[in-house]
């Protein structure tokens, strides 16, 4: 029997389909690497009897990156990343294992059928599951079709099994767009980021934030904020008069009138207007109109509508509102999330999705009075020839979803209903009238019909008074008509909604990215996020925006990325070669970075207005090594050293407190050390700046404390306190932390597993001898006589923490609280301490013991 292998693009996804397919008799099992699952049936496919096996990748299977030397910071020239520095494809997230566990499932298959999400991001993947199985495929006759990919834009029976039975194949140009995108986001991206973050962070102290990043994308969202900050920072308030008239008829209640003119802006002349309207006490009316408006139903609703609306009226941000998407799309509540087009295709049904709702209270007033008296044809919107418009797909309740994702599943659902209802109607009632010389207007509306606006409520026609009866050569009384002082006002801050929309009309970014590129801008500290989701730029952020400006506006202006836009969709509609868009593009980047490296000094004159030297920031902490004078503790991110006699910077561990250890030094360089800590709850390390930041030994990776250290008589090293393997992770060691008394406690140096011990302890030290049992250095212990939990009242006793009887109850194993994870620059040798000459360098690990640990995990 042949064996068909297919392939969704998430575990949720794979498991909705294969339970449609089988008609829920599959089999399921969990995958090597533990985070997707394959379930197994047999049926039908080519005419033929065969096993199914259905399963999935976690997104991304592989990702773009420079070849190991070219991530070297301080070793290669961000000029070379542009051409020179060759890239690989890598696993996109190593701990999956996905590319083994791929060719374990599709070791003797015949077919693979593709079930990744139908965008460009998912023809990209197709070819990253096709490079990963094909290898370890059974080889058909060279006429015989083996791949195949399914096209499908909802999780629902007809869909899934229309898809099942219109195969057809992936896309190679679509592919090849993602990756020349994803080579030119990482070559520009990289070379501009490496040169500022080190030009800007060597000089300046205070700048709070970690990476001065440049995106071909994000900086043109950065751009149009802090475009509209220079309006508002720029605008001056202009005085201007209008006139303010009140009328009214009989008992009627007064009439505010518009007056024609609108304002003008000398006071001497509105004053003029209101002396000639004063010379009379009545109002004429001169005309009465009476018009039937419209206000259309909505087009159907695409990606950009939905950020746009759920920024604005549900105040959910667009990041979090396309993971909500995603989560309902993959529970089948909605069509797929990420679509341009507003135009229902043909065969839609319409009649049967919106049957669907027609039982939920909310709104099956509106849905059966449609059903009853038929549907409204929807607007007509543009074919992007991608995805159907969002839709709901099967009813849900708020106790289904979650509180966002009702909210958002309630928006798509009412939209939906609205664009198959009736226009709203209303009647437009305009009065025009004379006072003296001058012309006035008041107009009021009348609702005719709600339509579609009896789903969506917030789009009616507010109610108003009723306008007067009255007919033309009738006159009113003037009850007041006066001067009214006021002051034109600057525009506000870029709400989100404003800002998706700008991305949108300039060509920046995807349906798919645009979350992606607002979410960047917020994370590095180039702007907040205030009241009313509006996006305020930081300093940091308005002065690069200025910077670039000085040198190139290009860099910041929409125009260059919006045509380099163009360029990538002619690549996915095969009417442009993938090699020389990229190499095109990446000239152009070239010669921009190369003028831009030159000018850096145009962009730094801003930099000194609004930032801090380095030699002025932070407060002192401890030694430097060379001059033995005190350097400043710099917290702003990122938190580091700086010795101003030295003029030399050094990193430190990120999200944690940094403390001066105990004045103690480093044997290598003299320089103080300081203790890193994550929090009472959390790790803490000594380590020594300059060590941390240039490894003295070859074993050792840039970013490692003392607890990774492999001195070999250092009293702080891994080799003096590490105790034995964690019982956890495969790389990782258990160092004991020096300055956990009287709550004494050991960490894993490469994860974030803690295990407790010996509370009340007066001290704990690490003996030279190890266990015959599982290698681990023993631990000698000295507790309080009074409060001892030894046999016999003894005090002291040396054992192994993992098979030591005496030990087995005062050992408790736990996660440390991590604010982030650490910023660190990789890991020690991988096993024990190897102290001396004839040490057990590799401890194994205490198999016996590791069931009682996990029995503390909490």
């Amino acid at each position: 029997m042949r064996t068909v292998l297919m392939v969704a693009e998430k575990p949720s996804l794979a498991q909705s389909i294969a339970k449609i397919l089988s008609k829920g008799n599959c089999t399921s099992r969990k995958g090597l690497n533990g985070a997707c699952s394959v379930h197994e049936y047999t049926g039908s496919f080519e005419g033929q009897t065969v096993r199914f096996k259905m399963t999935s990748v976690c997104g991304h299977v592989m990702s773009l990156d420079f070849i190991g030397k070219y991530n070297n910071w301080d070793k290669v020239d961000p000029a070379e990343l542009f051409s020179k520095a060759p890239t690989e494809k890598k696993e996109a997230n190593s701990k999956l294992n996905m590319v083994k566990f791929l060719q374990v499932e599709a070791r003797g298959c015949d077919y693979v059928v593709l079930w990744l999400d139908c965008d460009k991001e998912g023809e990209n993947i197709c070819f990253e599951v096709l490079d990963s199985v094909q290898p370890v495929m059974n080889k058909g006759s060279a006429r015989e079709r083996s791949i195949y990919r399914a096209k499908f834009s909802s999780i629902t029976d007809t869909d899934i099994w229309n898809a099942m039975n219109h195969l057809g194949e992936p896309n190679r140009n679509e592919a090849l767009s993602v990756d020349a995108r994803q080579e030119l986001d990482l070559r520009i991206g990289c070379a501009f980021t490496r040169f500022q973050t080190k030009y800007f962070q060597g000089k300046y102290g205070n700048l709070d934030s970690s990476l001065i990043s440049f995106g071909p994308c994000q900086t043109p969202t950065l751009g149009f904020c802090v475009e509209r900050h220079d309006k508002i920072q720029s605008f001056k308030p202009e005085t201007y008069w209008i006139i303010q008239a009140k009328v009214f008829k009989g008992k009627d209640s007064p009439l505010t009138l518009d007056w024609n003119r609108v304002r003008v802006f000398d006071r001497e002349v509105g004053q003029l207007f209101v002396n000639l309207s004063k010379t009379t006490r009545e109002a004429q009316v001169e005309s009465v109109s009476k018009k039937e408006k419209t206000k259309q139903r909505p087009q159907a609703l695409n990606t950009v509508e939905m950020l746009r609306v759920a920024s604005s009226a549900l105040g959910m941000g667009p990041q979090h509102t396309m993971q909500i998407a995603e989560r309902l799309y993959t529970q089948g509540y909605i069509s797929y999330p990420r679509t341009e087009t507003t135009h229902y295709p043909e065969n839609f049904d319409l009649k049967g999705t919106l049957k669907q709702q027609a039982n939920n209270p909310f709104w099956a007033e509106e849905v059966k009075a449609l059903l009853s008296t038929g549907l409204n044809r929807p607007r007509k919107g543009s074919d992007a020839g991608d995805h159907p418009p969002i839709t709901p797909m099967r009813a849900a309740s708020e106790g289904e979803l979650g509180s966002d994702g009702w909210r958002l599943y309630e928006y798509i659902t009412r939209h939906f209903i609205a664009t198959l209802s009736q226009d709203c109607k209303y009647l437009q009632t305009t009065i025009d009238f004379n006072i003296g010389t001058e012309a006035f207007s008041c107009s009021g509306k009348t609702l005719i019909s709600p339509g579609y606006t009896a789903v969506m409520p917030w789009q009616g026609i507010p109610l108003e008074e009723a306008m007067p009866a009255c007919e033309r050569g009738d006159t009113f009384t003037v009850d007041e008509i006066k001067l009214v002082e006021k002051q034109t006002s600057p525009p506000d801050y870029l709400t989100e909604a404003e800002l998706i929309t700008l991305m949108e009309k300039h060509g920046i970014g995807t349906d798919a990215s645009i979350p992606v590129h607002i979410n960047n801008i917020c994370q590095r500290n180039y702007v907040t996020v205030e009241n009313g989701r509006k996006l305020k730029p930081t300093n940091l952020g308005i002065v690069l925006v200025h910077g670039y400006y000085k040198i190139d506006a290009e860099l910041v202006l929409p125009t260059i990325r919006s045509a380099v836009e163009k360029q990538l969709n002619l690549i996915a509609l095969g009417r442009a070669n993938y090699q020389q868009v990229l190499q095109h593009a990446l000239d152009i980047f070239k010669r921009k970075f190369h003028y831009f490296v030159d000018s850096i000094t145009s962009m730094d004159e801003l930099m000194e207005v609004s930032f801090s030297p380095i030699a002025a920031t932070g407060k002192p902490l401890s030694r430097c090594g060379k001059c033995h004078r005190f350097m400043k503790y710099i917290q702003a991110k990122p938190s580091r050293l700086h010795c101003s006699h030295c003029d030399e910077t050094y990193s430190l561990p990120q999200n944690g407190a940094i403390k001066l250890y105990k004045e103690l030094r480093c044997p290598l360089d003299d320089f103080e050390l300081v203790l890193w800590t994550s929090g009472a709850r959390g790790k803490s390390y000594p380590l020594c700046p300059y060590c941390f930041s240039n490894p003295p030994f070859r074993d050792m990776k840039k970013g490692m404390g003392c607890n990774e250290c492999t001195h070999p008589s250092c009293q702080h090293s891994l080799n003096s306190l590490g105790i034995g393997q964690c019982v956890e992770c495969d790389s990782g060691v258990l160092v004991l932390d020096p300055t956990s008394g009287p709550k004494w406690r050991m960490a894993c140096n490469k994860c974030n597993v803690v295990v407790h011990f010996f509370e009340h302890a007066h001290k704990v030290q690490v003996a030279q001898e190890s266990c015959n049992t599982c290698d681990a250095s023993l631990v000698a212990v000295d507790f309080n006589k009074t409060r001892t939990p030894l046999p016999a009242g003894e005090t002291q006793h040396t054992g192994c923490v993992f098979c030591d009887p005496v030990f087995q109850d005062l050992v408790e194993l736990k996660h440390a609280t991590m604010r982030h994870s650490m910023h660190r620059g990789g890991g020690a040798r991988r096993g024990g301490r190897g102290r001396g000459k004839g040490r057990r360098g590799n401890p194994k690990k205490p198999k016996d013991k590791m069931a009682a640990l996990a029995a503390y995990f909490v």
